[in-house]
């Protein structure tokens, strides 16, 4: 798939694009620390349905660049929401359905929150992807600590040389960690590393990993967006929340608790021998879910 460039807020954002221009468009996103193969499979089923679908590299990753040498390398939460919102608005996409995971699931569920005029809904993988900052403070149990060292990993200077050094390695292991039944092979992994020698990538995620716990500032720019997002927001547009069974980081919500997050929740779906990545892991599931809320627009 040819790769394709736009100019949008911060970034020269690196892209896929699917399907037919100027029919139903959704934006398909990746976390860390993947890229855009985590979302391609879906992508071209989507686009054999009749969708345009756009699959970017987020800040950091692959060939996405920021314009301004200055520019804070952010890994914040409004940082990613901020970049999918003038994505739209380069692309000049007519609300889009918005679908992603981990880093782009929490873009995908910033966007739907503060800016639902934006988008025609959203599948969001993992549940309520927006961050709690102010309670980030608050220990979980020992066990979910345990499954979240690679972060406490991040906030200190040996946690910044061992990702500058080892990034494959690392991203190799939470691969592994996070889908434990996904029997994804090195090839695959080969295929998604290069993304991580982004000149950018370790500046960015480190501040991510930082900037969730309050240990760093964050971009003023964002300021006023980080307080609205602190007030843990509805995602008040049609969604389907996407889970993995047999994920190695997080368990599932139950649904009745996501429907207070998500007032217009079309389905709650936990995916037996799936992990952490359901759009690569289950692709078929991810663009039914994605065309099932598609069909929703008002």
């Amino acid at each position: 798939m040819p790769l394709q460039h736009v100019e949008a807020g911060d970034l020269v954002v690196a892209y896929e694009a699917f399907g037919p221009p100027g029919a139903p468009a959704a934006v398909l996103l990746h976390g860390f620390p993947y890229d855009v193969a985590a979302v391609r499979a879906a992508a071209e089923r989507l686009a054999a349905r009749g969708l345009h679908v756009v699959a970017p590299y987020l800040r950091g990753f692959g060939p996405t660049r920021f314009i301004d040498v200055a520019t804070r390398r952010s890994g914040q939460q409004a940082a990613l929401g901020h970049d999918l919102r003038a994505f739209i608005d380069a692309l000049a996409l007519v609300r889009p359905v918005v679908a992603g995971f981990d880093w782009g699931g929490r873009a995908a569920c910033i966007v739907a929150a503060l800016w639902p005029e934006r988008v025609a809904g959203l599948v969001s993988c993992g549940g309520y992807n927006i961050q709690d900052i102010p309670s980030a403070q608050t220990p979980l149990s020992p066990a979910m600590e345990a499954r979240l060292w690679y972060q406490f990993y991040f906030h200190g200077e040996r946690g910044r040389a061992g990702l500058t050094a080892n990034r494959r390695e690392l991203a190799w292991l939470l691969w592994r960690q996070w889908s434990p039944t996904w029997p994804v092979s090195r090839e695959t992994f080969a295929a998604s590393a290069p993304a991580f020698d982004n000149p950018d990538f370790v500046d960015v995620v480190i501040h991510s990993y930082r900037h969730r716990y309050a240990r760093v500032a964050g971009d003023p720019r964002f300021e006023a967006t980080e307080a609205r997002l602190a007030a843990q927001p509805a995602i008040a547009v049609p969604s389907i929340v996407l889970e993995g069974a047999d994920s190695g980081l997080f368990a599932a919500a139950g649904t009745s608790a996501l429907r207070r997050r998500f007032p217009r929740l079309v389905a709650h779906r936990v995916l037996a021998e799936v992990g952490h990545n359901p759009p690569q892991e289950a692709p078929e599931t991810f663009a039914d879910a994605v065309v099932e809320v598609a069909c929703r627009r008002g």
